[in-house]
């Protein structure tokens, strides 16, 4: 039976809908909030509502922003004949701690999975496109398919790599020192390092 007041309950039930929080690490967040000055808690609230009023999605390459453009499109300083193309916002971030990669990227948001309904026309997929055929199109050399390795991973890579091959641009993919089933944003900097270092063409 459960003791907890109904807006105890209610907390932890949001804590919980988070990823990988289970009911036990829910109810030691929720426990922790009841703890700290009512200040701190309106703080967090305004944060976590900012994001749903400000965060859109970059008009170039689809990452989440403030702004019409990211930063990193926005950026003289990165190459525009190199696109790191990932599965989500995350994977972005999770290659920049690497300070390798001076190219731009392309956020899918998903990857193609039959089993669960998502189809190409479901990703960012139609946006990339029109990003290739467009002004500033004509100067990627190259693509980097860093996607997560599990199958529908491997099945966005194959669709893409026929998709792209007759633009007439290189198509490399990352190397395969990121574990089968694991996720990007989970992997240390070494490894994504050495993992673009020794990317392969498809």
């Amino acid at each position: 039976m459960n003791n907890n007041t109904d807006v105890l309950e209610n907390l932890i039930e949001e804590f919980s809908k988070l990823p990988q929080i289970g009911r036990k690490t829910a109810q030691r967040l929720a426990m922790h909030i009841t703890r700290r000055p009512k200040e701190d808690v309106e703080k967090f609230s305004r944060a976590l509502l900012e994001i749903k009023d400000k965060l859109r999605f970059c008009n170039v390459c689809c990452n989440i922003t403030e702004y019409e453009i990211c930063r990193i499109c926005d950026s003289p300083k990165r190459s525009n004949n190199v696109i790191c193309i990932v599965e989500e916002p995350q994977d972005v971030l999770a290659i920049e701690k690497t300070n390798e990669f001076k190219g731009k990227y392309h956020v899918l948001h998903g990857i193609i999975s039959p089993l669960d309904g998502i189809g190409p026309n479901d990703i960012k997929i139609s946006e990339l496109l029109r990003r290739l055929g467009g002004e500033s199109g004509s100067e990627v050399e190259e693509l980097i398919l860093a996607l997560n390795p599990t199958v529908e991973g491997e099945t966005t890579i194959l669709y893409l790599s026929r998709l792209i091959k007759p633009l007439d641009i290189k198509i490399t993919r990352i190397a395969r020192g990121i574990p089968i089933g694991s996720d990007l944003e989970f992997a240390d900097e070494v490894t994504l390092a050495k993992a673009l270092e020794g990317r392969v063409v498809v």
